[in-house]
Formats: structure tokens, sequence, C-alpha cells
């Protein structure tokens, strides 16, 4: 079947744009992580050329596990913006 023209584009399932609000608000806290300094102690991994990067993994596991409990209300309001545009009347 064709449709026509005129037909809203499908909406994505809540769930879908729920997770990608989630995951932005963990991008956000991993650089707010970074900027505040939470890898800051040097020779917390032993050193060597690996630690910058093993750093980074766990500033982004911190920046997750505080998004699962709830974060700073972030993915909240980025789901609402995103599914009010979604939503809007064209």
């Amino acid at each position: 079947m064709i449709t026509p023209p005129t037909a809203p584009p499908p909406r994505p399932p809540d769930a879908a744009l729920r997770a990608a609000a989630r995951q932005m608000e963990t991008l956000f806290l991993a650089e707010m992580l970074d900027a505040a300094g939470l890898d800051a102690a040097p020779g917390a991994f032993g050193g060597g050329a690996g630690e910058a990067q093993f750093a980074s993994f766990l500033r982004q596991e911190h920046a997750a596990a505080m998004t699962r409990q709830g974060g700073i209300g972030l993915a909240e309001a980025l789901f609402e913006a995103m599914k009010a545009r979604i939503d809007e009347p064209r």
C-alpha cells in the first residue's frame, strides 16, 4: 500500500526515545565528571600509556550508574522535548 504524502511519519516507540535521552544524559555526565577531574589521581591505574583510556571507561561507568539511579533530570527533560517535537502537528 502506498502512503499518501500528507501522512505523518510513524512515531518511534517511547522506550527507544527514552533510551536515547538516557544515553545523552550519560554522555553529558561523563563530560562533567571529566571536567571535575574524576580521573585526576595520578597513577590510579598504575600509570602507563593506557591509564587515560581506562580512566575514561571508569568515568563512563560512573556516569551510567548515575543515570540509572535517576541522574540529574536531564534525560527526562530531553525525552519530553523530543517527544513534544515528534508529536507536534506539521
